[in-house]
């Protein structure tokens, strides 16, 4: 890729689809091609990662031994490379894997950290997985108790790794980015971006860019390693990654902390029903935010909300009218029984919102623009193959894992996808007894 300012990369979070694209009753994609991976750890769910280029395509994944793998081939090619990493995972499934490519085709790996020193593995040589290296640190302060890797695109093309320093509840997001020329990382920022001041930590979606160019941040404050202890639901824009402002426009100081003036959407208090993972953005018709979250209402029911800025300030809509309460409180990693989707804009200019809930069922809400409302179900096509929805193992609590792909092959109407098995998560505490390994499939598919 030598030339290419293109980078591209993957974060893994969770199971990647809602049930509802599932549960539709559309047609799925047709399978073009199906390729074995390898044997892959099934005792509980834990995030892998596919990146495609049009030089080559990569997966890092954990074997059935649980230790980092990456495996690479040749675009149309049947056979796969392996690298193994000196990484193996325990019983956490916040350890997931992701990876990345520089401006030079080099590949780039981190994972398996929870509030643990810097697991970050680079390769000299473009394309050579074989060359892969672990690299103690990247700036060598604030690498000891990294959380939730992420690489991404910066304004300029450049390569940005993100992570949490700190623990649940203790914490502050720490900004890398990569010199390809110099191999050699610095500080995007001479601060954390969020900073708990020791008293909290934030959990961030994004930054992604948006319609409008700019990179758009939410985050909820969590207080403690209890999930009950989430809190203030807030959002941040810039278009630099360095020089932030809130949804007004008014710059901030950096770090943002829970007293910056102008980043609370929602002041959820602590045990008011928002959790992290379920904090979503997106845009309106004419590019306007919206942060999805959820919360309890006046009644103690779990209910779905769109906030969106408009000209006085965020307005906070309600989308839902259920008559249950999801409760939830502890640490580990738990089971979510809502999901909600960011709000899109669909092919006919409507907004559309997907859902999950596990007493309610799934699916896809077309919403009234003018207060972000449900007016109805629109049926949209099946993300994945209907006959590989379901598990192919018999063994109680086995489930279908997906993921998409985060890069590109250039190929149009084509695209790739991750297939294997594993039991649920588990709190990240260890289970007596583990299935047999499943298989980790590559799908290659096409729309009808």
């Amino acid at each position: 890729m030598t030339g290419t300012k293109t980078k591209l990369g993957c974060l893994v979070l969770g199971v990647m689809i809602l049930a509802g694209r599932a549960a539709s009753s559309a047609p799925g994609p047709d399978v073009v091609r199906c390729l074995d991976v390898g044997p892959v750890w099934s005792g509980h769910f834990v995030g892998f990662c596919l990146l495609t280029s049009p030089e080559g395509q990569y997966v890092a994944f954990y074997d059935s031994d649980r230790q980092m793998t990456v495996a690479r081939r040749d675009l149309g090619a049947d056979v796969w490379g392996f690298q193994k990493l000196p990484s193996r995972l325990g019983w956490d499934s916040h350890n997931y894997v992701t990876m990345a490519l520089d401006e030079t085709g080099c590949l780039h790996v981190s994972g398996n950290m929870h509030g643990h020193p810097l697991v970050y593995f680079r390769a000299d040589e473009p394309g050579d997985i074989r060359s892969l290296r672990a690299v103690p640190a990247m700036v060598g302060h604030l690498e000891r108790r990294c959380t939730y890797p992420k690489f991404f695109d910066g304004s300029e093309g450049e390569l940005i790794f993100t992570y949490r320093d700190g623990s649940s509840g203790s914490g502050n997001q720490i900004y890398n980015t990569y010199d390809a020329r110099t191999l050699t990382w610095r500080r995007l920022l001479d601060t954390p971006l969020l900073d708990g001041r020791g008293l909290m930590n934030a959990y961030p979606v994004g930054p992604d860019r948006g319609p409008d160019g700019r990179y758009h941040l939410c985050w909820i404050w969590r207080d403690t390693p209890d999930c009950r202890t989430n809190h203030d639901v807030s959002y941040a824009r810039s278009r630099d990654l360095v020089n932030w402002e809130t949804a007004a426009g008014q710059p901030v100081r950096l770090p943002m902390t829970i007293q910056t003036p102008g980043l609370v959407v929602d002041p959820v208090p602590a045990g008011g029903g928002a959790i992290n993972g379920n904090t979503r953005i997106g845009f309106d018709s004419q590019n306007r935010p919206i942060v999805t979250y959820h919360k309890f209402d006046d009644e103690g029911f779990t209910q779905v909300y769109n906030a969106r800025y408009e000209d006085d300030g965020w307005r906070v809509y309600q989308a839902t009218d259920w008559d249950y309460r999801w409760y939830f409180q502890g640490g580990g990693t738990i089971h979510f029984e809502i999901r909600v989707s960011p709000v899109r804009t669909h092919s006919d200019g409507s907004l559309t919102q997907g859902y999950h809930h596990d007493r309610y069922g799934s699916g896809t809400w077309r919403l009234r623009e003018t207060d972000l409302k449900p007016v109805g179900q629109i049926q949209e096509r099946r993300q994945w193959p209907v006959s590989l929805v379901q598990p192919e193992s018999d063994l109680p609590g086995m489930q279908v894992n997906w993921r998409g792909d985060s890069g590109t092959s250039g190929r149009p109407g084509v695209r790739y996808a991750l297939r294997w098995e594993t039991l649920g998560v588990h709190r990240d505490r260890p289970r007596d007894t583990v299935p047999p390994p499943s298989i980790l499939k590559l799908y290659e598919l096409r729309e009808p």
